[in-house]
């Protein structure tokens, strides 16, 4: 059985319905913090299992016959690696085949602040001896098309990326990536890059916004700590605002850029353009 953790998740959701175009139901196993409140998933046919990272306790009785294992990467930011080492000596000890891990673009030599947890945690694994794929994750497009409306709405894309470039793809697109990861052969051992096929800059992104609501966005750079206080005042936790700050400046750098087409050729297709993802947002 395949088994995917955060399955009630943003991506997890969308890892699980990828899964599915693949596998039976009856060899998925949804695991999440509280079943009660993963009936959406529940009507699918997986299987619905109890697991807390901050419970290890759970984590055996939910692996039970589970042969391949993807570890979503927490979003406790600062307890991500006492959390996902509860997992990996949980897949150790029910001997799991393939033990799947979604981390960050360059994790092991970015400077970006978001990638000690993903570095560590990837440490872990390869350390535990459990068969492994390391998927890299880049941007989402979503990270910028869900607040695209908002964006119009006041006229600017505040950002402290100034010229940086991102090569984000759709979460969709990480998803399915995972599914075959996790369904297809020779991918144990392997550290994939992902990005998206397309990258922007924050001025381009407020063109297609432009492009899209028939009404002027430009873009309003600001410092690294403006931007933590913009992110706040969006409702964003101080902690987590500062490093997606951070990012933004690392992004400068180059640090969530990539081209080099992994992703597009796990998935047998080219990524999302962010202007479908903007498109599809704006019309829902």
């Amino acid at each position: 059985m395949i088994a995917v953790t955060g399955a009630n998740g943003q991506l997890g959701q969308l890892v699980i319905a990828a899964l599915l175009k693949r596998v039976p139901a009856s060899q998925v196993v949804a695991l999440v913090r509280d079943p009660e409140q993963a009936e959406a998933l529940n009507h699918l046919g997986v299987t619905l299992r109890t697991a807390d990272y901050d419970q290890p306790e759970t984590l055996s009785n939910a692996l039970k016959g589970v042969s391949k294992l993807l570890l979503i990467s927490g979003n406790m930011i600062g307890q991500r690696v006492r959390q996902h080492s509860a997992v990996i000596h949980a897949a150790k000890q029910a001997g799991v085949t393939l033990l799947a891990y979604t981390s960050i673009l360059y994790a092991d030599k970015s400077p970006m602040q978001l990638s000690d947890e993903h570095r560590d945690t990837e440490q872990l694994i390869k350390a535990s001896g459990v068969p492994y794929v390391v998927l890299r994750n880049g941007w989402y497009n979503e990270n910028y098309s869900a607040g695209i409306a908002g964006s119009i709405a006041a006229g600017a894309i505040v950002g402290a990326m100034h010229e940086g470039r991102i090569a984000s793809a759709a979460r969709w697109d990480y998803a399915e990536a995972a599914a075959i990861a996790l369904t297809e052969p020779g991918h144990v051992g392997k550290t994939y890059e992902l990005a998206g096929d397309q990258s922007f800059t924050l001025q381009a992104l407020a063109a297609l916004a432009t492009e899209l609501s028939g009404k002027t966005v430009q873009t309003n750079y600001v410092s690294e700590q403006h931007y933590t206080d913009f992110l706040v005042q969006l409702g964003l936790p101080a902690g987590f605002a500062a490093l997606l700050a951070d990012a933004e400046v690392q992004a400068n750098a180059g640090w969530l850029y990539d081209n080099s087409g992994t992703l597009s050729r796990l998935i047998g297709r080219p990524t999302t353009p962010m202007l479908d993802s903007l498109t599809r947002q704006l019309s829902d």
